[in-house]
């Protein structure tokens, strides 16, 4: 037997909406979607096979990579006081040759 397979993780719908927070619509992860890439925010503590189960589950597609980043957060001053910005995770999910998944129109 094969220890190290990877185990696919089973999500509940709730538990794959709270693990893909939104898409980032920006020039950027617009730009990506030529190389089959689309760039979504995440919640901080999701792995990436939760993140790929989510998405092949909300969105119908098939993932071949999933890379993430932690975005620290800035400080910035609020009401003259030093405050900090939370912490964002993004993953950058590629899809299969041939698939997208289109924004601009909602989850059902």
């Amino acid at each position: 037997m094969n220890t190290t397979a990877a185990k696919r993780p089973t999500l509940s719908r709730e538990s794959m909406y709270q693990i893909i927070r939104s898409p980032v619509v920006t020039e950027k992860a617009t730009m990506l979607t030529e190389k089959h890439q689309v760039v979504f925010r995440v919640a901080i503590d999701a792995s990436k096979p939760e993140i790929k189960a989510a998405v092949e589950g909300l969105f119908s597609v098939n993932v071949t990579a999933v890379n993430t980043v932690v975005q620290k957060g800035k400080t910035k001053r609020v009401r003259g006081r030093p405050g900090r910005r939370s912490d964002v995770k993004k993953a950058y999910v590629t899809l299969k040759e041939g698939q997208t998944i289109d924004l601009t129109t909602g989850l059902s």
